[in-house]
């Protein structure tokens, strides 16, 4: 087995950063890494809701950044280079969804959309792929969406953020395949999070609908006829960065009971 083989062999005592990791999935990822003996760094703009999930997972840290405003990243990440050591594994989770017909998405709109769902994540993969690099080692999951892979109306600003984070994991992954580093990407279907609540509020307000009849119509695109489950999505990302997963990079894996085959 060669050297990268065996220092990639767990991800117990690796520095993992998880971005949005003060809850949903990005929490779930953080627990599950932290489970699996990782040195975890939650970053996210609400240092009260930061500060709770850390309390959660002892010896963890937070840092408090904002993914589309690169000095604060920049700043993020250093600090936490500097209290656990080089970032060894990135969770890029931070993510915001807004919905609008096309012909009345603006330029607000659109740049608020491409900004944290792709450009944030060009930030933060920018931060770690050098200490990576020199480390031949290092694993990176980008959690996007089904809407990477397929088109849903109403949000063409947000497909086309979250289709450019596919490209960009495809791209990367190429030129590190050598360097013991792997790059992919996860794509939940609609996940139990307050994302999703958020999205179901909003289809009460604008349709009249009831909640059962919002979530019915939700579901109905999952082939399993439920949501996902963030925990679901922490046990794949989870399995990405650990030992048997050297030979999956440039990948973009849907979660979603179905929908994308």
């Amino acid at each position: 087995m060669n050297d990268v083989a065996n220092r990639g062999s767990t991800v117990s005592g690796k520095h993992a950063v998880v971005t949005g990791g003060s809850r949903g999935i990005g929490a779930a990822v953080a627990r599950r890494l932290h489970a699996m003996g990782a040195k975890i760094t939650i970053i996210g703009r609400n240092q009260a809701a930061l500060a709770k999930a850390r309390d959660t997972l002892e010896g963890s840290a937070y840092q408090v950044a904002d993914v589309t405003d690169l000095e604060s990243v920049s700043t993020a990440f250093a600090a936490a280079s500097n209290h656990f050591g080089p970032v060894e594994i990135l969770i890029n989770n931070a993510g915001a969804a807004q919905s609008a017909p096309f012909a009345k998405t603006n330029k607000a709109l659109w740049d608020h959309m491409l900004a944290v769902n792709l450009t944030g994540i060009f930030h933060c993969q920018q931060q770690v792929i050098e200490p990576m690099r020199h480390a031949r080692w290092g694993r990176i999951v980008n959690v996007v969406s089904t809407a990477g892979l397929i088109g849903y109306a109403y949000v063409a600003a947000y497909c086309a953020a979250k289709h450019g984070a596919i490209g960009l994991t495809r791209a990367l992954a190429l030129e590190v395949a050598r360097e013991g580093i792997t790059v992919n990407a996860v794509c939940p279907g609609f996940t139990e999070t307050d994302l999703l609540e958020k999205s179901i509020k909003n289809i009460m307000g604008t349709t009249g609908r009831s909640r059962e009849q919002a979530e019915k119509s939700l579901k109905a695109v999952n082939p399993q006829r439920q949501f996902i489950q963030p925990d679901e999505i922490a046990t794949t990302v989870a399995w990405l960065c650990s030992s048997g997963s050297e030979s999956i990079t440039g990948q973009s894996i849907a979660v979603a009971g179905g929908e994308v085959t």
